[in-house]
């Protein structure tokens, strides 16, 4: 079997504990990956390097994929999001965000399967035209949406669809007061959805589509949409499901994928033993699937919803009182007896 090398980024916070944790459970399954760790954010800090060291670009674009703790961005002027500078350095132009319904985790809904595809270059949640006038009085944002990057973004909604016998996209806009920038994207999506006449096109506005997921939830199966409103929904389905805790994400590029826990570094906890790994995990069989590793990909969501559905051994934040590693030693239980 080929070796494929990873790029892991520990993290700051609780990452180095649920990465730590990840990594035993991905060892396990025994997928024949080489791992190979580099440092951004905090820990990059203090050792006199930039936010992003050349180093660790170089190791992301040396290799086919990246599995990424949560990471702080420092307070104060001159830092930006290191999650948003990774997506923008390598044209990650695809977020896609599961919301999968886990039994066990204490919901309002049970046999949630939903799929957030959220452009991650343009519109307003980019950054382009920030102006803050002197006086504190003023501030202006500006969004740019191009007929290119509506293409890419909804091109992979469709295709993902008709690779995961998904029988519908919902595109979500705000065509109907943003006539330019919404307006384009919707005019684009029509013409794609021309392309795959065995996918069912639904058009929806985004407050009520943010309505329709908490009334009827079940509803939606993939949804895709523009910057801001994919990062927002995409919060709102996490909450469908249990919580950023148990909320995967990949931001998806033409020849190179990152996939992370999408909640915070949540420093309050770090250090204690009480973490809760299972975003990571999901990412990490995101990142299998990825990898065309399907069946292991499966094998690593099936013990993940045992255990959390057996609801012996949980994290505090799902009501139990397990430390991470007594977690993360249930699933390598579970995953021997396979």
């Amino acid at each position: 079997m080929t070796e494929t090398r990873i790029t892991v980024i520990p993290g700051d916070g609780i990452g180095p504990e649920i990465m730590d944790a990840t990594l035993k459970v991905l060892h396990e399954l025994d997928v024949n990956l080489i791992f190979e760790e580099a440092v951004a954010g905090g820990p990059a800090l203090e050792q006199g390097m930039d936010l992003i060291p050349q180093e660790t670009l170089d190791m992301i674009e040396k290799n086919v994929a990246t599995l990424k703790g949560p990471i702080t961005t420092p307070i104060g002027r001159g830092f930006t999001s290191v999650n948003v500078s990774l997506r923008q350095h390598f044209n990650l132009f695809a977020n896609v965000r599961p919301a999968l319904s886990i039994p066990g985790a204490t919901t309002r809904y049970s046999d949630i399967d939903i799929l957030i595809v959220r452009e991650n270059m343009e519109g307003l949640y980019s950054g382009i035209g920030h102006v803050r006038s002197e006086d504190g009085e003023r501030a202006e944002l500006k969004s740019v949406v191009t007929r290119q990057g509506c293409l890419r973004i909804l091109r992979h909604s469709f295709v993902l669809a008709q690779r995961l016998h998904r029988r519908k996209v919902t595109v979500v806009h705000k065509a109907n007061i943003m006539k330019s920038t919404s307006g384009l994207f919707l005019d684009v999506a029509r013409e794609v959805a021309q392309e795959f006449p065995d996918i069912q096109m639904e058009e929806m506005i985004v407050d009520n589509c943010a309505m329709q997921l908490v009334m009827n939830p079940h509803r939606f199966d993939i949804i895709v949409t523009t910057n801001l409103f994919g990062d927002i929904l995409s919060d709102l389905c996490a909450g469908l499901v249990g919580g950023l805790g148990l909320a995967p994400g990949a931001n998806i590029g033409e020849d190179r994928g990152i996939f992370e826990a999408v909640h915070g570094s949540a420093p309050d906890i770090a250090g204690r033993n009480i973490a809760n790994p299972t975003a990571l995990m999901l990412g990490a069989a995101m990142m299998l699937d990825y990898l065309q590793l399907n069946t292991d990909a499966e094998k690593l969501r099936k013990v993940i919803r045992q255990v959390i559905g057996e609801g012996s051994v949980l994290t505090p934040d799902l009501g139990g009182t397990a430390t991470t590693q007594e977690y993360t030693e249930a699933l390598l239980q579970a995953l021997r007896k396979l």
